[in-house]
């Protein structure tokens, strides 16, 4: 049974939210999609789940069905998922984040670990510098023409949607482990995760730089709930030393899968459904 709503936050933004599963069980799982400034993509990702625990989902402020037109913050998009909780009557939920989801799972568990009842990161949140590490995989993943052409498609002024969605695919689709059908993945999500607000990912990435979430991990280590786990592609194009090295910061186990990327429920969808399954019935006792 798939439900959805529009909420009102209290500056007045409207989030649109869905919600699979029977909405009367405790504690639901909420996902939270990654960006930022994407709109929700983990329609596929709830089913795996949903008949052991309600999964809601919602886009961001600003993205999909959920119009913004403001500033964004950390504070604020935290603040957004504790009203939303509120909204569905929730006293405490299971947060599944996936890439800056996992950045905005943690930042709410700083702020709210009591409403925190377990947390899985997947494919995040990436601290130190692997950026370095990043941008060298995917040069290797990609051709010489290929990294010219994106070149010339991120200093143009203004991108036709045709441009628009060149410049996605080529951007994305060194995320998987697989090339060509990372290539279809990326080419299908260019069309279907539009539009990208541009303008909250510039004031998130800004605001992550000036205040990191490495100089955190102490604090968000005391906050941790009692089952909290890491997951990630064992060939994302981000190192998974980084994330190896943040398990061991955090104390937290970290389930690599192996031959998936970024977006591991596409390329190993048997694996990484097993994962969450264990995870959520270890946490609901469903």
């Amino acid at each position: 049974m798939e439900t959805q709503g529009l909420v009102s936050m209290t500056d007045e933004a409207q989030l649109r939210w869905m919600a699979l599963g029977d909405t009367t069980r405790q504690p639901p799982v909420v996902m939270l999609h990654g960006g930022p400034g994407l709109p929700d993509y983990l329609g596929d990702v709830a089913p795996m789940v949903a008949d052991l625990a309600p999964v809601y989902r919602y886009d961001q402020r600003g993205t999909g069905r959920s119009p913004w037109r403001g500033p964004h913050s950390f504070a604020r998009h935290v603040d957004d998922l504790a009203e939303l909780l509120d909204a569905w009557d929730v006293p405490r939920a299971v947060l599944i984040g996936h890439s800056y989801g996992t950045d905005l799972a943690s930042r709410f568990c700083l702020t709210h670990s009591d409403r925190v009842a377990a947390m899985l990161l997947m494919c995040g949140p990436f601290v130190g510098d692997w950026r370095t590490g990043d941008r060298a995989e995917r040069g290797r993943r990609m051709s010489a023409a290929q990294q010219e052409r994106l070149r010339e498609l991120e200093e143009l002024p203004h991108r036709t949607e045709e441009q628009e969605v060149e410049l996605l695919t080529l951007a994305w689709f060194t995320d998987h482990a697989d090339p060509e059908r990372g290539w279809h993945w990326a080419a299908q999500g260019a069309q279907r995760r539009r539009p990208i607000n541009w303008a909250m990912n510039s004031e998130l990435g800004k605001e992550r730089h000036a205040d990191p979430l490495d100089e955190h991990l102490a604090e968000l280590r005391a906050h941790l709930p009692a089952r909290a786990e890491l997951l990630g592609g064992a060939d994302d194009p981000r190192p998974v030393s980084a994330l190896e090295a943040l398990a061991l910061r955090l104390a937290l186990p970290l389930t690599r899968i192996e031959g998936a990327g970024h977006e591991p429920w596409l390329e190993q969808p048997d694996a990484v459904r097993a994962h969450l399954r264990r995870f959520v019935q270890s946490t609901v006792g469903a």
